[in-house]
C-alpha cells in the first residue's frame, strides 16, 4: 500500500490568515496558495507514491523513463510541501526577534549584528529565480553554522542536512497579487510579520 503524505494544518485558520497576513500577501494569496498550490505538492507526492509502486525499475535510464520522471517530481513536491509547512509557521507575527532570545543569539553571533544577518537575508531571497526561496537553515550535518540559503525552485542549493528555519517564497504567485514586482517590499513585509516565538521553538527543537 502507498505512503500517504499528509497535508499539514497552519497554526491558524483560512480566515485568521487573512487578517494575520493581510501586510505580506492578498486575501486571495492567503487563501489559493495554501489550498491549491501547497496542497497540490501534498497531492502530487501521493500521485507519485502510487506511481512508484507500479513503475518499470528495469526500463530505468539516463534519457527518460517512468520511474526517472517519478523520482525527480518526488524531490520538487517534497521540498516544496515541507518548505511551504514552515514558511506559513513562521508567519503571522509582529516581527520582533526579541521574542526569540535563543535563536535571536544564534543569530547575532554568527552573523555579528540581527541587522547585518537581516541585510544577508533579505539579499539571498531577492537574489533567488523567479521561482525561489531565501531561507535561513542550521547546517546541521558539516558546520554546525546558522546560513543563509539561496534556493531555485524548491530543491537546486538545498543544502543536504541543513534544517530550515525561515524559508521566504519568493516565488512570483506569493506576492504579485498585492504588490506586483515588488519583490524587494514583500521581502520587508516578510520579515516584519515574523512569528519569532514560533521560530524560537523550532531553533530549540531541531538546533539546541
Amino acid at each position: 500500500m502507498a505512503f500517504e503524505w499528509k497535508f499539514n494544518k497552519r497554526p491558524y485558520s483560512d480566515d485568521e490568515a487573512k487578517e494575520l497576513l493581510k501586510d505580506v500577501v492578498s486575501p486571495e494569496t492567503t487563501d489559493w496558495h495554501y489550498n491549491k498550490h501547497h496542497k497540490g505538492y501534498v497531492a502530487g507526492l501521493n500521485t507519485i507514491e502510487k506511481g512508484l509502486e507500479s513503475a518499470d525499475r528495469a526500463a530505468a535510464n539516463g534519457n527518460y523513463s517512468e520511474i526517472g520522471e517519478l523520482k525527480r517530481r518526488l524531490t520538487w513536491n517534497h521540498a516544496g510541501a515541507l518548505l511551504h509547512d514552515i514558511y506559513w509557521e513562521v508567519l503571522g507575527g509582529d516581527g520582533d526577534p526579541k521574542k526569540g532570545p535563543e535563536v535571536l543569539a544564534a543569530i547575532e553571533k554568527e552573523y555579528g549584528s540581527f541587522e547585518k544577518w537581516k541585510e544577508d537575508f533579505k539579499a539571498t531571497a531577492f537574489s533567488a529565480k523567479l521561482s525561489g526561496w531565501g531561507v535561513l537553515a542550521f547546517d546541521q550535518l558539516y558546520s554546525g553554522r546558522l546560513l543563509n540559503v539561496l534556493v531555485d525552485e524548491h530543491h537546486y542549493g538545498a543544502m543536504w542536512g541543513a534544517i530550515p528555519l525561515i524559508p521566504c517564497d519568493v516565488f512570483e504567485h506569493a506576492y504579485y497579487h498585492k504588490d506586483g514586482a515588488g519583490r524587494a517590499v514583500y521581502i520587508d513585509n516578510f520579515m516584519n510579520n515574523l512569528n519569532w516565538e514560533r521560530i524560537n521553538a523550532r531553533f530549540k527543537k531541531f538546533v539546541k
